[in-house]
């Protein structure tokens, strides 16, 4: 694979261990992750990260709040998270660059998606925050529209929390569910599985864009991921 967006949820950059909302030692695995994956030196990745583990804009609503306000909340999240992933795959000796949706020139360049592609023809991983500027949308959604946008070949959706892939249920609540090792999306859909949002699902269906869902979270995953093995499972 040459061109790749990974979509990780902001919950994956908390722990469970700790109270934190941002988990250092967390977030440096993810960067040891990608940088060793970038040693592949012809590997073009770009990073979506959501912002649940500070606010999503689903939980604000319920509680009364303007949906659009609260939305808005959820992207600057993701805007911290990005920050967060940026200095630690830094800090391994990967140069990044920070995109936002929503235009923020002090903290991450405004996403422009021939500027976002030289970034990623240059080696740089580039991590886009702020989903896509909108309300009602979800970063998944995000995660498959940018990838359609820098024509990427795949989308890497990472998981946490023990579910390594998609199941006919959630294995979490039922030990019984099946998991599948490639499903297509017609049956994704047709059994509401939500291996990604619906709507990144069905805008995936209609790009002909292939989702990878797998445990971001196991050591070496992601290198596994990138080189085609048949870890997590291959929506297509």
């Amino acid at each position: 694979m040459r061109r790749v967006v990974l979509k990780l949820s902001g919950e994956a950059l908390a722990s469970a261990a700790s109270d934190e909302t941002i988990d250092a030692s967390t977030v440096d695995f993810l960067a040891i992750e990608i940088s060793t994956a970038m040693e592949r030196g012809d590997l073009e990745l770009a990073v979506v990260v959501g912002g649940g583990n500070i606010w999503r804009g689903a939980t604000g609503a319920m509680a009364g709040m303007n949906r659009a306000n609260s939305d808005l909340m959820g992207m600057l999240g993701t805007v911290i998270n990005a920050l967060a992933l940026q200095d630690a795959i830094e800090n391994h000796g990967r140069p990044t660059r920070a995109m936002s949706a929503v235009n923020m020139d002090q903290v991450a360049e405004p996403y422009i998606r021939r500027r976002a592609v030289r970034h990623l023809e240059k080696g740089r991983v580039v991590i886009f925050a702020a989903g896509m500027g909108n309300p009602y949308f979800t970063t998944d959604t995000a995660a498959a529209q940018r990838a359609a946008e820098i024509e990427a070949e795949i989308v890497l959706k990472g998981t946490h929390g023990g579910v390594d892939g998609v199941y006919s249920e959630d294995p979490r609540i039922n030990a019984d569910a099946v998991k599948f090792d490639e499903i297509s999306f017609d049956e994704v859909i047709a059994r509401d599985l939500r291996a990604m949002d619906m709507t990144a699902i069905t805008f995936c269906k209609d790009n002909r864009l292939p989702i990878r869902v797998f445990d971001l979270m196991a050591d070496g995953n992601l290198g596994r991921a990138l080189d085609g093995q048949p870890v997590g499972t291959l929506v297509k």
